[in-house]
């Protein structure tokens, strides 16, 4: 049985801790809030179910609420495990806000924390002493942000699948299906492949069965026609000896795996209208069997990945992320925010929203003038697009994502800024804080795309060369 264990510091302030928080009260507001609710943050239903979940034992051991609290102060101070623990030992507001202040030792250990992190993760409950601590800030007015600003931004992350190409695609995908008919129906996979006349898996690979001059059209032609020949035969001999496939989950996925290869990768020729080898890459193509959701993707021109994308968004000024999303390589980035965003708006009003130049989309901005999207108040979208004036060219400016247009823009350069207050455009000039109108060329349909766009009477360029 676990150990019931509580935390329970005491509620009024000591002498020692009046002392320090006296210093603390212009710039350590934070470690005064937590002081101050953290008997209602864990109260005994909360600390009864971190208990349930972390499952203290041993013969000292750890209220599981008072690591939830370290939990806090690391992500506030931005700290590890290792330098948490010296933390405690000499940083006073850490001890005022643990109940331990003057103690010469941590009253936890690195361990401690990591065990109890990766509990309190499984069962979610992480996320809940995030919403219970937001819950406690707007309840009582003793801790917040008066404007919340967030950026959202991605990164390759590679798959884990191997990426082939056409030929050995198929050749796995064919081997996949002969391996789950052979199981379904009880017999060796080479008396499959013999009765079934496959005889291309017979060697290590399928290009050394085909064996032929790859540099030689006609002879891709006539080995695609023969591997082409032996997926039919395949899969009429599954038909006449798996009745009912969907009774076997595996083969069935196998199959189905195996004809869309065929769908992606094969294409009628426009003359003979037999199949060929498709030019070019189709839109959603899989180009792994062992990781079937990931894509080809493009983080850049010059810079393109097989796997996923990483979207993640973090609050500006307390540097903490708050939302984070995995999607397929080629989704379209835009689509993340609508998920992520209410990660943002469920702890206040956002009024800043800093984003890259794929957000720039005629559709995307015209989510983004919609109602409850980004609520209430002069807030606005800023997009890290590069926008070069004719001033900027002569001095190889170029202003990069995530940079504050209004106080650091180099002179010349026009930052594009949606404003949901005003449904429209604007630009902010090269004058800190003053904004000015967008010309009618760059509305809201010419401006993402820039098409003989102008801004203050000159036109725009994404390139950094500053060339049109």
């Amino acid at each position: 049985m676990p150990t019931q264990i509580r935390w329970c510091p005491p509620i009024p302030l000591s002498a020692a801790e009046e002392a320090v928080t006296q210093k603390l009260r212009r710039t350590g507001k934070f470690y005064l809030f937590l002081r101050e609710v953290r008997a209602e943050l864990f109260d005994d239903a909360f600390q009864t179910e971190l208990a349930a979940a972390y499952q203290p034992r041993g013969t000292a051991p750890l209220p599981a609420a008072l690591l939830a609290m370290v939990t806090l102060l690391q992500a506030y101070d931005q700290v590890g495990d290792a330098e948490a623990v010296e933390t405690a030992q000499v940083d006073l507001r850490w001890q005022l806000v643990l109940g331990c202040l003057g103690c010469t030792r941590a009253p936890f250990s690195q361990g401690a924390l990591v065990k109890f992190r990766e509990r309190m993760i499984a069962h979610d409950l992480d996320r809940k002493l995030l919403d219970r601590t937001v819950a406690l800030a707007k309840q009582t007015g003793r801790f917040g942000w008066q404007h919340l600003r967030a950026a959202l931004d991605s990164s390759p992350l590679v798959g884990a699948g191997r990426v082939q190409d056409t030929w050995n695609l198929l050749g796995r995908a064919l081997g996949t299906v002969a391996t789950w008919a052979a199981k379904a129906v009880g017999r060796p996979r080479t008396e499959v492949l013999r009765e079934a006349q496959v005889t291309l898996l017979a060697a290590p690979s399928l290009k050394a069965a085909l064996d032929i001059d790859w540099d030689d059209p006609t002879a891709q032609t006539g080995a695609l026609a023969r591997l082409l020949a032996e997926v039919d035969q395949l899969e009429q001999w599954v038909a006449r000896h798996v009745p009912d496939v969907r009774q076997t989950a595996p083969l069935q996925a196998a199959l189905t795996a195996l004809r869309r290869v065929l769908a992606q990768d094969l294409e009628p020729d426009p003359v003979t209208q037999v199949r060929r080898i498709r030019r070019g890459v189709a839109a959603d193509r899989m180009p792994s069997l062992g990781d079937p959701e990931m894509r080809h993707g493009r983080k850049t021109r010059t810079r393109p990945f097989n796997g996923y994308k990483r979207h993640v968004l973090k609050l500006l000024g307390p540097n903490v992320i708050v939302g984070a999303l995995v999607r397929p390589a080629n989704e379209a980035e835009h689509l993340t925010l609508a998920p992520l965003l209410p990660t943002v708006t469920a702890l206040g009003a956002l009024d800043e929203l800093f984003i890259d130049r794929w957000a720039a989309s005629t559709t995307f901005a015209g989510r983004i003038a919609s109602p409850g999207l980004l609520p209430g108040g002069d807030r606005c979208l800023r997009i890290g697009a590069t926008v070069v004036t004719k001033e900027a060219r002569c001095q190889r400016s170029v202003q990069r994502r995530g940079a504050n247009w209004s106080s650091r823009s180099a002179p010349g350069i026009v930052a594009p800024v949606w404003t949901t207050s005003a449904g429209c455009w604007t630009s902010l000039s090269r004058s800190p804080g003053t904004t000015a109108s967008m010309p009618s060329a760059c509305s809201i349909r010419s401006l993402p795309e820039f098409p003989g766009g102008t801004v203050d009477g000159i036109r725009c360029t994404t390139k950094p060369s500053g060339r049109r």
